[in-house]
């Protein structure tokens, strides 16, 4: 069966600085849902982003590519990718103060792509606004083949399970069998008194005899 080649929904935001890189940077999200990490093929240049995914379960295929309007720093952008979407957080390569005015270096129009309003602040406020970094991990140099099975989780998740483990209370039961072995436990160390006492009250009896 044929599959759909689609354009994918794009959403995106930005902060600006002309003195702290980390401030400076562009958030974009594409809408893929059902994609596995394994169908998705990500390229990013200093001026460009190309991203092609495939979705079994939905039979189609998405693919996207932008020209940004200026140029972005692929080594130091990071990405995370989710059952519904990749989200990526682009640094911009030129530190300044002032908003892009656009994504795209065409001015005309892209039907897909939409502004990020839960991420979005204004200009003049965007120092008040806070920083959520999701879950995203290093991007690196190779995106052609990008892994992501490291990027974004972590095995934190696992060992915040089996420390849990040692801190949940004992089974219904458990008590009970615990309360029956410690008293059987004292009942042994309260009976070897009693054998010692009698057998010196033997022993007694027999040098009075």
């Amino acid at each position: 069966m044929a599959t759909d080649t689609v354009t994918p929904e794009v959403l995106w935001a930005q902060r600006s600085s002309k003195d702290d890189a980390e401030k400076n940077f562009i958030y974009l999200t594409i809408r893929v849902p059902d994609v596995p990490k394994e169908n998705l093929k990500l390229e990013l240049k200093p001026t460009s982003l190309s991203f092609t995914g495939h979705s079994d379960t939905l039979k189609k295929t998405y693919h996207v590519d932008l020209e940004f309007y200026a140029e972005i720093d692929p080594e130091n952008s990071k990405v995370h990718h989710t059952a519904r979407d990749v989200e990526m957080k682009l640094r911009k390569k030129e530190l300044n103060e002032s908003y892009w005015p656009r994504l795209l270096k065409d001015t005309k129009k892209a039907h897909f792509l939409k502004t990020d309003f839960d991420k979005w602040v204004d200009e003049d406020e965007q120092n008040e606004a806070g920083d959520d970094d999701f879950n995203f991990g290093n991007m690196g140099n190779d995106f052609g083949g990008l892994d992501f099975s490291n990027l974004g989780g972590s095995s934190s998740k696992d060992e915040d399970e089996d420390e849990s483990d040692d801190d949940m209370p004992p089974l219904e039961g458990e008590d009970e069998e615990e309360e029956k072995k410690d008293g059987e436990k004292d009942g042994e160390k309260k009976e070897e008194p009693k054998v010692a006492e009698e057998m010196t009250t033997d022993a007694k009896e027999v040098v009075v005899s």
